[in-house]
């Protein structure tokens, strides 16, 4: 257990940023399994809305610091190849 006053602030603003950070990152990966559920119902309208939401909170993600932005990227790249592969077929 942290003693100092400083280290015990330092603990309190680690705990809020790793809540925040889990948060985010939750945010993201329960989007993704939206957008692939989407993928798998066949509803186009669905697809383009979660993909909206998806796109946005990554991006938002990466702002802030909570993944590296070429993560960011990639995710986002992936979704993309997938809709636009169930929509050629």
């Amino acid at each position: 257990m942290a003693n100092t006053k400083s280290a015990l602030k330092r603990d309190r603003q680690t705990k809020t940023r790793t809540a925040r950070n889990r948060a985010a990152k939750s945010r993201v990966k329960t989007l993704r399994r939206k957008v692939s559920g989407a993928l798998e119902s066949g509803d186009t309208e669905a697809v383009d809305s979660a993909m909206r939401e998806f796109t946005s909170t990554v991006d938002k993600a990466a702002k802030t610091g909570v993944i590296h932005k070429n993560k960011a990227a990639n995710l986002k790249s992936r979704a993309a190849r997938r809709i636009a592969a169930a929509k050629a077929s």
